[in-house]
Order: structure tokens, then C-alpha cells, then sequence
């Protein structure tokens, strides 16, 4: 088996992927930058965020596995305390694989000559620094509502409990093949109106967002944040891509929302 190790770049994360990539090589497996079957992050959330994004080209053949060093990490399943032991697990036990649905989104321009398209593991938000974000927002075809505020964020439900929380959204399993549109700061009164609460959209649901005014748009994708002049469109549906995972134990999602949100144990993990 080919794998690599994605690291945050702490002197503790570095050490960790040295110890990878010596002792995994004595069980006669194989470092491969360029087409990893496994890539281990060492870090937090961002890390393996920046995982993703760099082989989110092959997502049928590289599955994903964190180690945290940080104070919170809740793709991660392993703490380094652990390291021998999940060693040894990929050594020698085949993982299981635990795949989560992932949003797409495509940007087209007005020329409509260069559209760019996206996959997000967390979300996607779309912001101005020009005033107000006044947009029609479109499901399945038809015209839903115009928003106005300080911004839109569409998430996954693996990223539902990250930005959208915040923003009060729904925390949502990732069993379910969804995404969510949370508003930020709508403006509501008399003249101006929005439904004002989270989205929940099933597969089959496309949604366009349409600008109103000529604005140059602050969109993020995860971690990165890029800006774009002369929208026509933003779409966001749920990707035909998935996510793959590997796992050599369980670890059920509502244990990762109970330990990261609610949990007040003083463990490793802190």
C-alpha cells in the first residue's frame, strides 16, 4: 500500500509523520506523494482540509485518516498518544472505509466562457466587501427568495457542525445526502423579506444564486477564500463525488459532536 503524510508543520506533527513514514516503510509499504492509496494528516481540522483539496482528483482511490495534535479535531480520529498502535493497524488490518457526500459548487461568468467548479468538505460562503450580498436565490428552477445581507454559507453535513453552526445552522449526519443554507445577517423589515431559517436540501436539488447588483464576490471553499468580479451564477448541489475515510475502529458521529461541543472531561484531546 502507497501512502503519505499531510503535516501542519509543528515541531510535535513533524515528529509524528517522521515516525510514519520510518516505521511504515519497515513493514514494506511505500511513501508516494504523487498517488498515495492513504494519506495520514497530522495536524487539526486545516490540515486535513488542505489534504483534501490536494487529492480531491482522486477520490475513488485515496482514502483519508487524521491524527490530531491540536486542541480540537473532529475529522480526526487518533491522538498521538495512539501513534504505535494505529501503526501497527495499518500495517497489518485492512480499513474500512466510511464514505461522506461533499457540495459542488460551480461559478459562471458572464461571459459564461470560463466556469469554475468546486468540491467543498465543509462549505462554501459567499461574502462581498462591497456593502450588502443581494442575491435571488433559485430551487430546482424556481425562485425562492432575494436575500439580502451579509452573506450566504452552504454546507455539507460532515460541515455542519464547523462555520454553519456558528451561524446557527443544523448540525446534520453525514449518512444523509444533503447540503444546508444558512443566512448571515439578513436584512428583514417591510420592504425586504427572507425565510430567515436553515436550508436542509436533498440530493436531487440544485440551487442557483443570481446577483442583483454588479459586486466583486468574497467566495470560500473550506479554507481557501477567492474573489471573483462578473458573476452571472453560483450553483450548489450535492457532489457526485464522495469522500472516503478509513477506519480501524468505530467512531460514530454524535460521540465526535458529544466530545467536541459538549463533553467538559480534561483528556489528551484538550
Amino acid at each position: 500500500m502507497k501512502f503519505y503524510v499531510q503535516c501542519r508543520g509543528d515541531s510535535i506533527s513533524k515528529e509524528i509523520k517522521s515516525k510514519f513514514k520510518s516505521y511504515l516503510s519497515e513493514f514494506d509499504m511505500d511513501y508516494d506523494e504523487e498517488e498515495p492509496d492513504l494519506v495520514i494528516s497530522v495536524g487539526g481540522d486545516g490540515t486535513l482540509l488542505e489534504a483534501f483539496h490536494r487529492y480531491n482528483h482522486r477520490l475513488k482511490e485515496t482514502a483519508f485518516i487524521g491524527v490530531h495534535t491540536g486542541h480540537l479535531g473532529f475529522y480526526a480520529d487518533w491522538i498521538p498518544s495512539e501513534l504505535e498502535k494505529l501503526i501497527i493497524e495499518i500495517a497489518r488490518t485492512p480499513f474500512q472505509v466510511i464514505e461522506y457526500p461533499l457540495l459542488e459548487l460551480i461559478i459562471r461568468p458572464k461571459d459564461y466562457e470560463h466556469e469554475h467548479r468546486y468540491l467543498a468538505l465543509n462549505e462554501t460562503s459567499v461574502k462581498t466587501a462591497e456593502g450588502s450580498v443581494v442575491l435571488d436565490v433559485e430551487i430546482k428552477g424556481e425562485h425562492f427568495e432575494t436575500f439580502r445581507g451579509d452573506g450566504l454559507c452552504i454546507s455539507t453535513p460532515s460541515g455542519s457542525t464547523a462555520y454553519n453552526k456558528a451561524l446557527g445552522g443544523a448540525i446534520i449526519h453525514p449518512s444523509l445526502e444533503a447540503y444546508q443554507i444558512t443566512e448571515m445577517a439578513s436584512i428583514n423589515n417591510r420592504v425586504f423579506r427572507t425565510v430567515g431559517s436553515p436550508l436542509i436540501l436533498p440530493k436531487h436539488h440544485t440551487t442557483v444564486l443570481r446577483p442583483k447588483n454588479n459586486r466583486t464576490f468574497l467566495i470560500t471553499i473550506d479554507h481557501l477564500t477567492m474573489s471573483f468580479n462578473q458573476v452571472h451564477s453560483i450553483q450548489c448541489r450535492v457532489a457526485e463525488e464522495r469522500v472516503r475515510f478509513a477506519r480501524f475502529r468505530p467512531f460514530p458521529f454524535w460521540k465526535r459532536v458529544h466530545d467536541s461541543f459538549i463533553s467538559n472531561a480534561r483528556t489528551e484531546n484538550d
